[in-house]
């Protein structure tokens, strides 16, 4: 092997993803999932509305 040959070669062709096939399970999970997902996100929005939640404690100074 030449010196810019070196490393490991690349495939040729990517693999061919599989096909999943989807029963009411999984189906019914995913739809949970992206619920749960929508409702996080509307949670994050309410509270990124309003002030820190821990007002007080012990503050570090810059100082060493």
């Amino acid at each position: 092997m030449s010196g810019r040959a070196g490393g490991k070669a690349k495939p040729l062709k990517a693999p061919k993803k599989k096909v999943n096939d989807l029963d009411e399970e999984d189906l019914a999970f995913k739809a949970k999932q992206k619920e749960e997902q929508a409702k996080l996100k509307e949670m994050q929005a309410k509270a990124s509305g309003k002030g820190p939640l821990v007002g007080g404690g012990i503050k570090k100074s810059g100082k060493k």
